[in-house]
């Protein structure tokens, strides 16, 4: 699956970018997630994986208040502009590197695909998130669905990835020394 300098240099990305992902996760769990939490004594969207409906966003909007959706936006939003990258690569670089020795790419090229797509979907929950931050009070049924469904295949397509890139590294660990691909 991999080759040349990039084989020899994937385990480091996928070490390097999961530390990075998982501080900017337990900085998000700990202090911008439980805060909106704190504030508006609710759960953030970013933390409903089966989703939400108009008057569930409008209640956690409006105990917001307008210092909490400005926070949402400014500390929430933008830490979680950088952890699906992180994420993501973690995932691609840990399933590619664990892949190197597995005799069938089609595991490791649907891990790909599943965690670029949950990124994309967190990204979109994002913006539609931002958009329903700046729209208030008049946001659309549309949009609260919109981002809802994005958030729930986010949840969905993560779980995905992580769960098949464990089950590389179970494959993995399971191939003999000989079966290493060139």
């Amino acid at each position: 699956m991999t080759n040349g300098i990039f084989a020899k240099h994937i385990g480091k990305l996928a070490v390097g970018a999961g530390m990075t992902g998982a501080s900017i996760y337990l900085l998000m769990i700990n202090f911008t997630l439980a805060h909106i939490e704190a504030v508006s004594g609710h759960v953030p969207f970013d933390m409903r994986p089966f989703g939400y409906g108009p008057a569930e966003a409008a209640t956690l909007l409006e105990a917001l208040g307008v210092q909490g959706r400005a926070y949402y936006l400014s500390h929430q939003i933008a830490l979680d502009t950088l952890y699906p990258l992180m994420l993501t690569l973690t995932l691609i670089a840990t399933i590619c590197w664990l892949g190197q020795r597995m005799p069938n790419g089609k595991p490791v090229r649907f891990g790909i695909a599943l965690s670029v797509g949950s990124a994309l979907f967190d990204y979109l929950e994002n913006l539609g998130i931002a958009a329903m931050i700046w729209s208030w009070p008049e946001i659309s049924a549309p949009l609260v669905y919109a981002t809802s469904s994005a958030t729930i295949l986010k949840s969905a397509l993560t779980t995905l990835a992580v769960l098949l890139t464990l089950l590389v590294g179970f494959k993995w660990t399971r191939l003999p020394e000989a079966d290493v691909r060139r």
